[in-house]
C-alpha cells in the first residue's frame, strides 16, 4: 500500500497550490476593496 506523501498540513503538493492560489484570489480581492473604500473616504472627508 502506497503512502499518500503530504506536508504537516495534511495536504498534497497539488492539493497546496490550488489552497494557495484561491488564497492569494481572495487576499488580492480584499485588498482592492480596501484601498478603493479607502480612498473613497479620504474624498469625503480627509483625515491628514
Amino acid at each position: 500500500m502506497a503512502e499518500r506523501q503530504s506536508s504537516l498540513s495534511g495536504l498534497t503538493e497539488n492539493e497546496a497550490r490550488e489552497f494557495h492560489s484561491i488564497f492569494m484570489q481572495s487576499f488580492l480581492g480584499f485588498t482592492a476593496i480596501a484601498v478603493v473604500a479607502h480612498i473613497l473616504v479620504w474624498l469625503w472627508r480627509p483625515w491628514l
